[in-house]
């Protein structure tokens, strides 16, 4: 009884393994989306190649473009008196003693005596509150410069993660004026004083500014990174859809050209930037990040799986994605015109495939059966 049992088993086994509905693909065509080249570029499609990398644990918060301490001049005059020329206009770059501006004293003389104001500082004229002809007083601030070669950028991170700052630490700063843009500097001091308002404590990073791109009271988004793991696979967030408790990327397929195959991911530990990628995709995988969200609302796409196939293999395929056998292409172009060409013209190598594998499985029952009957006799 046991031999018997045993080649039940491997008969259904096989039966299992060898059904054309059991197949690694038979999921393949419900998740696939085909596009032909016009619907790719009107989607906007692009992926990036998955790979592993360091990943690096950050925190996010907001702030904001200053100057740094010591690097703002205000130029007013000594003498009172009116203006008699001014020579500077906002946002132009002066050299330390160039000369802004004169000023005609009110002390008498023919003409009155005329003092020159100069730059005290090299840097981007911020503000000119003077006009020609202007009255001017000493306690009067007339032009303004700034020093923007580097900035501060000040974020205020929650005060509960303060333990997690400390100098030296980098950051990825994005300003919207220039959102393709990052910029990377080191943090140069924390706050001494937390705001109770907010429940918010500085942290201030020196950044170069050498194009002069960044500019004061511009808003800016942290990405302090306290932390770092080697050798894991990550991708960009905006490659992940779906909701919390089935998240799915879009891969493109290896095979097809303009295909896109919707696969279930499990994730991990994310940042502002990336997510880690647990289980679902393998090094080289190439994910969409733009467009994305648009291929989740495109159903199966503008081509077929089956013209897709033919196009990819050279040969005709079924509707489900299946080869064609000898006979259906037959069919299709016409050739059986209904009459026999042999006891063979039924059978091809899938066919043949299983009569030998039933025939094989049909002498291992007979010979469970014999050598039963020999033990029990």
């Amino acid at each position: 009884m046991k031999h018997f049992k045993v080649s039940l088993a491997i008969l259904a086994l096989s039966g299992l393994a060898f059904s054309p509905l059991h197949s690694a693909d038979s999921g393949k065509k419900d998740n696939l989306v085909i596009l032909d080249q016009t619907s790719e570029k009107n989607l906007g499609i692009e992926t990036v190649e998955a790979e592993e990398t360091t990943f690096e644990e950050t925190i996010f918060a907001l702030g904001r473009i200053e100057v740094l301490p010591g690097k703002k001049a205000i130029v007013s005059s000594r003498v009172p008196g009116r203006a008699y020329s001014v020579l500077t206009l906002p946002d132009q770059t002066v050299d330390e003693g160039e000369e802004l501006m004169w000023v005609e004293s009110r002390q008498p003389g023919d003409p009155p005596p005329k003092v020159m104001l100069e730059a005290p500082m090299a840097g981007l004229i911020a503000k000119v509150d003077i006009a020609v002809g202007q009255p001017i007083t000493p306690d009067q601030s007339l032009i303004e410069i700034v020093d923007l070669s580097v900035v501060e950028a000040s974020a205020r991170v929650p005060e509960h993660l303060a333990a997690k700052l400390k100098k030296g630490i980098k950051a990825h700063i994005r300003v919207p004026g220039y959102p393709g843009k990052v910029f990377e500097a080191e943090l140069a001091h924390i706050g001494a004083y937390a705001d109770a308002e907010s429940g918010t404590i500085e942290a201030a990073f020196h950044v170069p500014n050498k194009e002069l791109l960044l500019r004061p009271e511009m808003r800016a988004e942290f990405s302090i990174v306290v932390g770092a793991i080697e050798n894991v696979m990550s991708i960009p967030r905006a490659a992940v859809q779906g909701d919390v408790a089935a998240r799915f990327v879009y891969i493109k397929d290896y095979e097809l050209k303009h295909a896109f195959m919707k696969t279930a991911v499990v994730l991990g530990a994310e940042n502002h930037e990336f997510v880690e990628v647990k289980s679902g995709i393998l090094a080289g995988d190439e994910v969409v990040t733009k467009g994305a969200y648009s291929l989740a609302f495109a159903g199966k796409g503008s081509v077929s799986l089956k013209d897709a196939l033919d196009a990819a293999h050279g040969h005709p395929h079924n509707e489900d994605g299946t080869e064609m056998s000898k006979e259906q292409v037959a069919a299709e172009q016409g050739g059986d015109h209904g009459h026999s060409h042999g006891p063979a013209s039924g059978w091809n190598l899938l066919t043949i495939f299983f009569a030998a594998s039933t025939g094989l499985l049909f002498v291992l029952l007979l010979a469970t059966l014999f050598f039963k009957r020999k033990e029990e006799a």
